[in-house]
């Protein structure tokens, strides 16, 4: 079935009138390897009520986040295979890709809500649905947040974590991490934003999201801190074959 949703998606088209909601509803998505910060920020961005919260559909199961086993309509929406497929026949997605085996996908009637309610459509993605975004309308705002070193990103996936996350698992991140820092230092759909203080990083968000560029002074430096980390990711991997 995996292989059956990634065949139906090979070719998938949102309908002409899918496209122009986008146009007319402002996106912001944010992008970001696990432990970059994504939740926590996109909480605080909530708080402010500028933005409708996108929650994807996915075909995964619930996982355990800090204790807490995720909850359908909450973090995600839960659909079996079957319903993907018929959602994928109903071009009912923005956007969908088959990650690490599972579906992920931004339903159309999500970013219809934003733009009833005059909001920000507001969601994290993986990187493979940004250029679907991206071709539907370039002005659409995709934040790519960073863990401020290495060591802290280890921290920060052991704290949520802990035990549950076996070698493999974790090798297994460190290789998405590595693929999704690729794609940040080979395009240039992302603007590179540092979360280490999550008020900092609050506050670079708003500077994008009211910038005519949608950027900030300091994605440089953000960017220099990618590549360092896309490096020790490298180091680490070959260093522990």
């Amino acid at each position: 079935m995996d292989d059956a949703l990634a065949q139906q998606l090979a070719d998938y088209q949102p309908a002409e009138a899918t496209k122009q909601l986008v146009k007319d509803t402002p996106v912001l998505v944010l992008v970001g390897p696990t432990g970059a910060g994504k939740d926590s920020l996109k909480d605080k961005l909530l708080a402010t009520e500028q933005f409708h919260h996108i929650i994807s559909h996915t075909t995964r199961p619930p996982r355990i986040n800090h204790g807490v086993i995720e909850q359908d309509g909450r973090e995600y929406h839960f659909i079996d295979k079957a319903t993907a497929s018929r959602m994928i026949e109903d071009q009912a997605f923005i956007e969908a890709k088959v990650y690490s085996g599972n579906l992920y996908g931004t339903s159309v009637a999500e970013i219809q809500e934003a733009h009833d309610e005059g909001k920000i459509a507001m969601t994290d993605i993986e990187v493979q649905g940004v250029a679907e975004y991206k071709a539907l309308d370039p002005s659409v705002m995709a934040v790519f947040l960073l863990p401020p070193t290495f060591d802290e990103w280890q921290a920060r996936l052991m704290r949520r974590y802990g035990d549950v996350m076996d070698i493999d698992d974790a090798r297994l991140r460190m290789q998405t991490a590595l693929d999704e820092l690729d794609q940040l230092l080979n395009t240039d759909y992302y603007v590179a934003v540092i979360n280490d203080d999550i008020d900092e990083a609050f506050e670079q968000i708003q500077t994008v999201i009211k910038s005519a560029t949608h950027t900030t002074p300091d994605e440089p430096a953000a960017r220099a801190i990618a590549k360092q980390l896309s490096a020790d990711i490298k180091s680490h991997l070959e260093a522990t074959r």
